[in-house]
């Protein structure tokens, strides 16, 4: 039978709809899917570095870059990440010389240098930086689930121990001069991002928390599978990390990712910073390789851990009490300075802003071995590290340079194989399964 001209044209739009909706269906297959791993934001917000205090931009507009991008590619505005989670230091300054916790049990801060303005700081992070860093995180409320961890720059106080000896042998300007630092307080934190903040509070997937929400728990769906999620605080004390035991077992089978500030070094070592190594200050702290003691190597839902603090990328595996994979990621671009050069700022006084960069980390469910893509993308530049042919002449000097451009590209972008994934927590849906 013939078919008009009209016929032929209309049945070949239908079959470039069909193909368009298939190719669109397997972008979006639901056994694909991506979290969003936001670095150390605190340069971008610090008052600082922006505009009213005489610097070339407002840098606090690249973190509202990032979240505008995870929002407009979150599963529900038709896009793939399904969760997003900050790895801590959100902004830059402490409020308070010392909180009255740590002061009451004998604590005592060290005198500043001159020319350090702790009341400059209080007025610029309250009134600049923790409004910016809730204007950001605004942009993926109610778009997805999310979570976001204190680091130690966002604690109330942060201040360097007096009974912590100085390293008078450090070369001029290295903290080491200072002693040690330690943090605490979270009133600012707990009352931007606790669990009876407007970001959390109701919301079905939050399901859990501790000390008012600087440790909490969320749920989410994807690729046939119910993840929880866990953030625990800055150097998490024994009661932190005995609650997150508690979540685990609350929710028994389901994959467990972990993100704190803290946990890996450059070099892929669970070591804390040298001058901020909590632990030799106060007792009720946790390092990291407490965290992986105490909790970590002992839950074997946990099949991730998540962090930033330490400048710069690393990778781990190890495996936990019961033989089961552990994946340990490090992420933090926070000294990343392109955008300041850019603007034209001499090469020793741009400082490190972060230039845009975040992780974003692809689960494919399908087939008999889950796999993890792991990215890494300038939302500033609008290009991913493996696409920008200065990417290691512009970073590896300062974060890895020992390194060949093809391993420090390799530290940003690689795939994981979660080979017993199955085995551990089941076929899930079986969605996308080959």
């Amino acid at each position: 039978m013939s078919m008009t001209r009209k016929t032929l044209l209309s049945a070949i739009a239908a079959l470039c709809l069909t193909g368009a909706a298939s190719a669109q269906a397997q972008q979006t297959s639901p056994a694909r899917f991506t979290i969003a791993v936001v670095p150390d934001t605190q340069n971008y917000v610090d008052f600082t570095h922006q505009k009213a205090e005489g610097f070339p931009f407002d840098a606090r507009e690249m973190m509202i870059e990032q979240f505008r991008f995870i929002a407009d590619n979150a599963v529900s505005r038709g896009g793939d990440i399904v969760f997003a989670t900050g790895v801590g230091d959100v902004w830059q300054h402490p409020t308070i010389a010392i909180d009255p916790s740590h002061e009451a049990r004998g604590f005592r801060a060290r005198p500043l240098p001159s020319g350090m303005n702790p009341d400059r700081w209080t007025r610029g992070v309250r009134e600049v930086e923790i409004p910016a860093s809730v204007d950001a995180y605004r942009l993926i409320d109610g778009a997805l689930p999310f979570s976001v961890v204190s680091g130690n720059h966002d604690y109330d106080a942060q201040w360097w121990e007096e009974s912590w000896p100085r390293d008078l042998t450090a070369p001029e300007g290295d903290l080491r001069r200072l002693g040690m630092i330690h943090v605490g307080g979270l009133v600012e934190w707990t009352r931007a991002f606790g669990a009876e903040s407007s970001f959390f509070r109701d919301r079905p997937w939050y399901v859990a928390s501790h000390d008012g929400g600087a440790d909490s728990a969320q749920i989410f769906e994807a690729g046939g599978y119910r993840f929880l999620h866990i953030g625990l605080q800055f150097a998490p004390s024994d009661a932190s990390l005995k609650w997150a035991e508690t979540v685990i077992h609350a929710h028994p089978g389901l994959p467990t990712l972990i993100s704190t500030h803290d946990f890996l070094n450059k070099d892929g070592e669970r070591l804390p910073h040298p001058v901020v190594n909590q632990t030799v200050v106060d007792p009720f702290d946790n390092d990291a390789q407490g965290v992986w003691s105490k909790l970590v190597s002992r839950n074997p839902q946990i099949f991730m851990v998540l962090s930033g603090h330490h400048n710069g990328q690393s990778f781990r595996m190890d495996r936990n009490r019961n033989g089961g994979a552990v994946h340990q990621i490090l992420s933090d671009y926070q000294d990343r300075n392109q955008a300041a050069l850019d603007a034209g700022m001499a090469a020793d006084k741009a400082p490190g802003l972060g230039d845009g960069w975040l992780r974003l980390m692809t689960f494919d469910m399908a087939g008999e071995t889950p796999s993890v893509r792991v990215r890494t993308y300038s939302t500033h530049f609008r290009v991913y590290a493996s696409d920008q042919p200065d990417y290691a002449r512009r970073y590896k000097p300062n974060e890895q340079p020992q390194m060949t451009d093809e391993d420090f590209l390799a530290r940003d972008e690689f795939v994981i194989r979660l080979d017993d994934f199955r085995a551990r927590f089941g076929a899930g849906a079986d969605v996308g399964r080959n």
